[in-house]
């Protein structure tokens, strides 16, 4: 089991000074039921590893997709802790093998049970955390999430032409699309406001709306349809 847990912390890439943790985060409450000492299990680290990962998830979205709205962060969130992801992600980090279970819970197929394999990789934060505390536990975390990060154009709304439209000249200039905003018209509960779009090629649209946001949608759309991305 040494070895075991020395391959598991170089994948994490994180030395435990208290191994202890580290046996404690792969103990499934089977096996320490099993035992005749006391023995921890990982159901309080999967609770403070939990909140561990919400926060670091959610810090590096904020930080990623800055044009994203709450409803689009939320979904980018929920995508890559949600359960599913989370035991796709202890299988690539082989924590299946590692795992500690009680006879019966082995027997009845609990090392593949995805509910058991994201718990366990939150109980693995939650012990990266008490080991090193919050920074190596961040570190951690987006070291392992690296390569799962989405772009951001698959939590674009159809009708979010902004957002498919910086894709776009993101891909094609590795710019984004500039908006300014050339004048407002009319009393306040009626205004009219009018956007000036630039893109990379130099190209112009303009467009108005009845607030900043539908205006600059407007020219999106319009630029969208002169690169030949037809608005749904």
């Amino acid at each position: 089991m040494d070895e075991v847990f020395e391959q598991l912390q170089d994948r994490i890439q994180h030395r435990f000074r208290q191994v202890k943790l580290l046996q404690e985060a792969v103990t499934h409450s089977s096996y320490a039921n099993e035992r005749e000492e006391p023995t921890a299990d990982n159901e309080r680290l999967e609770f403070l590893g939990d909140a561990v990962l919400e926060l670091c998830v959610s810090e590096e979205c904020f930080r990623r997709y800055p044009d994203a709205d709450e409803g689009r962060l939320t979904k980018i969130r929920a995508k890559l802790v949600k359960e599913r992801s989370l035991a796709r992600l202890a299988r690539d980090l082989s924590l299946d093998t590692c795992l500690r279970l009680g006879r019966g819970e082995e027997a009845q197929g609990g090392r593949g049970r995805e509910a058991l394999l994201a718990d366990t990789v939150e109980a693995l934060f939650g012990a990266v955390f008490l080991d090193a505390g919050f920074e190596a536990a961040r570190t951690c975390i987006l070291g392992i999430f690296e390569e799962k990060w989405p772009a951001d154009a698959e939590f674009a709304d159809p009708k979010d032409y902004k957002s498919r439209l910086q894709e776009i000249t993101q891909r094609l200039h590795k710019e984004r699309p500039h908006y300014t905003l050339s004048g407002a018209e009319g009393p306040e509960h009626e205004k009219v406001f009018e956007v000036t779009l630039r893109l990379p090629d130099g190209a112009q649209f303009l467009a108005t709306g009845g607030s900043l946001k539908k205006a600059e949608q407007a020219a999106a759309q319009a630029a969208l349809e002169h690169l030949g991305d037809p608005a749904d």
